[in-house]
């Protein structure tokens, strides 16, 4: 899959769970034309990854690579580790550039502010009991606001780092796609949002990605 890599003979194995982020990695190899080589493991009826993945990581969860003897879990780590020992830096913003506070801040952002958030919120919907609490009336709000925070941050730019896709992109499209099919929110109000998220979905290699490591139904 992908173009042939230049980084020696070794070939980078991407190990994804169906429905998870590691649909990222896919797409960061797709983006940049990588050489790999892709096992996909299928969730339990539980939704839990299945038992084999934890031969590959003692957590057992997605994304895991393997490159030669390095194993490497997370999905920001592995993605900045492919960019930068096997692409170039390539879709990376060098230190110098004006827009590299910002490549960095989205980078972490996805996993750092906005996932955590959304994965409270995910719990909380699954806890009968929490319908009643003020707690998951807050994180409804803060939900809301993080998402009009990222909507008047894209206004004006085509990307999260400025006007060029960066792997800052590959980071942060997941919890508005393939996370939705767990935890359902509207993001009609967020125009910015939609409007990337209509770029991110016209991309070549993200639709090659979708087809081979994407959820099989349309999020929400």
């Amino acid at each position: 899959m992908g173009a042939p890599s230049t980084k020696g003979s070794a070939v980078i194995t991407v190990y994804h769970l169906s429905t998870s982020r590691s649909e990222r990695i896919v797409w960061l190899m797709e983006e940049l034309g990588l050489e790999y080589k892709l096992e996909v493991f299928q969730r339990e009826p539980s939704g839990a990854a299945p038992p084999p993945m934890k031969a590959l990581h003692a957590l057992g969860k997605a994304p895991v690579i393997r490159d030669g003897d390095v194993v490497l879990a997370e999905s920001g780590a592995i993605v900045d580790y492919i960019v930068h020992r096997h692409a170039g830096g390539r879709l990376a913003v060098p230190p110098e550039a004006p827009e590299f506070a910002g490549y960095l801040y989205w980078l972490h952002f996805a996993e750092g502010s906005l996932m955590s958030l959304l994965l409270i919120a995910l719990v909380l919907s699954r806890v009968p009991e929490a319908n009643a609490s003020p707690v998951k009336a807050r994180i409804h709000e803060r939900v809301k606001q993080m998402l009009a925070f990222v909507d008047a941050s894209l206004a004006g730019h085509l990307y999260f780092a400025g006007e060029r896709f960066t792997a800052a992109d590959v980071m942060m499209a997941f919890p508005f796609t393939t996370m939705r099919h767990f935890l359902e929110f509207d993001l009609s109000p967020y125009a910015n949002i939609a409007a990337y998220l209509e770029r991110i979905e016209s991309r070549p290699a993200y639709r090659k990605a979708m087809e081979l490591a994407g959820p099989r139904d349309k999020y929400r």
